[in-house]
């Protein structure tokens, strides 16, 4: 039996520039690839909020995630995540309520604890406001209280947002939120796509701590994956060049637009710089369709997710389109 016959295909995109490129181009490019995922099956289209970062079109996630919605008609769209420390959850419940009276039944409300930025832009998007991830629990509280039925009494109400039970994950690359999702009975998505070292001890704790809630009966886990698919594993090594570069401008401070690929990349790098981004993508599935497949399914049976976030940045946008069928006709083999 097809191990990911169990696991369900979603997506989690960047947004990304390609150099070279505008803006408006990245975001066509992404309203291009959620309608592809919805034709496919997928299950939802997320946005992740980054800040100050060349290459990332993703900072008003909420937007996005309107735009998203208002051009396709079934796929669940939503944020993986929003960075809660840079925002009043006040704000964050309004702005996902009206989303959700839009498009009813259709958007999720990812929650991640670090800030996705830089201390200085941090401070720039809350102002002279004092919060930080030590609050994250306190703020996860007030959203679910927010986004709740209103009570009698109570004096803080999201208009819109109360009443929409706008479903709230947590998102991480720590124990931390894996602990807190278990605690409060909600999903937890793993970000293994940059952090992967801690992957089966976040998802195992989530598991064994879990608690039942109103809103899940039991665990739910969902795993960021680095993809890059192609008809051969030589064109699919080619075309993650892209991915390669970028991960290696994260780590040296070198940030840029998505890059086009580059031919023997890797082979080209020092020793250390490969280990570096060896670590970074070790969740990677990277090559043609049976090692796609292949890939896919021993990350299953290792995680026994219920789904995969497939992060797919291929720098030809049909090309990244492809990679997504060749995704999809792994699950259905």
């Amino acid at each position: 039996m097809n191990p990911l016959k169990n696991t369900r295909l979603s997506m989690l995109d960047l947004v990304s520039v390609r150099e070279g490129g505008a803006v408006a181009d990245a975001l066509a490019i992404a309203l291009q690839t959620a309608r592809h995922a919805e034709r496919l099956g997928f299950v939802r289209y997320w946005l992740a909020e980054h800040h100050n970062m060349a290459g990332v079109a993703s900072s008003a996630t909420a937007v996005l995630v309107g735009y998203i919605a208002g051009g396709t008609r079934t796929i669940r769209v939503g944020s993986g995540g929003v960075m809660l420390p840079n925002h009043a959850p006040l704000v964050v419940a309004e702005a996902f309520g009206t989303l959700a009276e839009l498009y009813p039944e259709r958007i999720d409300l990812g929650l991640g604890r670090a800030p996705g930025t830089d201390p200085a832009t941090m401070r720039a998007l809350r102002r002279e406001r004092s919060e930080t991830a030590d609050d994250f629990p306190q703020d996860v509280a007030e959203l679910q209280r927010l986004l709740g039925p209103a009570q009698p009494g109570q004096r803080l109400i999201a208009m819109p947002g109360a009443g929409t039970n706008v479903p709230i994950w947590l998102l991480g690359s720590s124990l931390f939120s894996a602990q807190l999702a278990a605690e409060r009975g909600l999903p937890f998505a793993f970000a293994a796509h940059f952090a992967p070292r801690l992957m089966q001890q976040a998802i195992g704790l989530y598991r064994q701590h879990f608690q039942p809630s109103s809103a899940l009966a039991r665990p739910y886990v969902a795993v960021g994956v680095p993809l890059i698919a192609a008809p051969t594993d030589e064109e699919a090594d080619y075309l993650a060049s892209s991915t390669y570069r970028r991960v290696l401008g994260l780590l040296t401070g070198n940030r840029r637009g998505l890059q086009a690929p580059m031919a023997n990349f890797l082979a080209q790098r020092h020793p250390q710089e490969r280990a570096a981004i060896g670590d970074f993508l070790a969740a990677a599935v990277i090559g043609g369709p049976d090692t796609v497949r292949g890939g896919l399914s021993a990350l299953a049976q290792a995680t026994s997710a219920n789904e995969f976030l497939l992060v797919c940045d291929v720098h030809d946008p049909a090309l990244r389109l492809r990679s997504l069928d060749i995704a999809a006709a792994a699950q259905a083999a």
